[in-house]
């Protein structure tokens, strides 16, 4: 019997905020699948509720990274240099808005708003998949995670839409600039699951009785779903799959407007 198998992997997950995370899910998949982490989290806040999940983890490396604060996502990166001196995988699950451009319209968001949601929820990626590829000489996985709301309209998703829309596309670049390096790159477009993060948009419950109602499984996902999907891309079972985005969403996105 195949099972998936990471021991001797090293690798990255940064956005964990609490046990409800979907990187949660996803590093405890990787774990119990034999690799070595390294977790990150927000601020002295989050460090206590993030700090019990790393030992849990057995992380090897537990770090601060604020990724608009200048250097700290350098600094993990040193870090994981000096200590292992590669890096396998590495799973992005950071997302930001300002508030009020979250619950208003795209229309009013202001300039410094979608700048700043940009910077953090897209070009961080960017700016990992760069300090990444040094240390994975001999190939490796990026993962980010994304939603539906990047390719239709979601009422309430307002411009994090555009901006999971501008992440997917560089998934699609970066898949493309780094395959010659046998690093794969791919999102996972999460169906919705009451996260913190999910907590931030407006009428969130409806979203989550919509799905049910639409999805062709008749019910939303589950972290674990989602973790077992970034513990597949992060190994040798997707070699062959990059620049895609994979839906874990009950079939959600296929359904388009269905009349019962």
């Amino acid at each position: 019997m195949q099972v998936i198998d990471l021991k001797g992997k090293k690798g990255l997950v940064v956005g964990i905020a609490n046990e409800h995370s979907l990187a949660w899910s996803a590093a405890k998949h990787f774990r119990n699948a034999g690799a070595d982490l390294a977790l990150t989290y927000l601020n002295d806040k989050a460090k206590a509720y993030v700090k019990p999940l790393s030992t849990e983890a057995e992380a090897s490396l537990f770090l601060p990274c604020d990724v608009s604060k200048p250097g700290e996502l350098e600094a993990v990166f040193g870090e994981i240099k000096a200590k292992w001196g590669r890096l396998d995988f590495l799973l992005h699950s950071i997302a930001w808005a300002r508030k009020e451009d979250l619950h208003g319209r795209l229309t009013d968001c202001s300039a410094e708003g979608f700048a700043e949601s940009m910077l953090i929820s897209v070009h961080s990626f960017i700016r990992m998949a760069k300090l990444a590829e040094p240390l994975m000489e001999h190939g490796g996985s990026l993962m980010t995670m994304s939603y539906y709301g990047a390719e239709k309209v979601v009422d309430h998703y307002n411009v994090m839409g555009p901006v999971k829309a501008s992440l997917e596309a560089s998934v699609r670049y970066l898949a493309h600039e780094l395959g010659r390096k046998s690093i794969r790159v791919n999102a996972i477009s999460a169906g919705a699951v009451a996260t913190r993060a999910a907590s931030g948009i407006e009428h969130f419950d409806e979203l989550l009785n919509e799905t049910v109602r639409k999805a062709p499984l008749r019910r939303t996902v589950e972290a674990c779903e989602v973790g077992r999907a970034a513990l597949m891309l992060a190994s040798d079972y997707a070699s062959a799959i990059t620049g895609e985005t994979l839906h874990v969403d009950a079939g959600f996105h296929i359904e388009g407007m269905v009349f019962h």
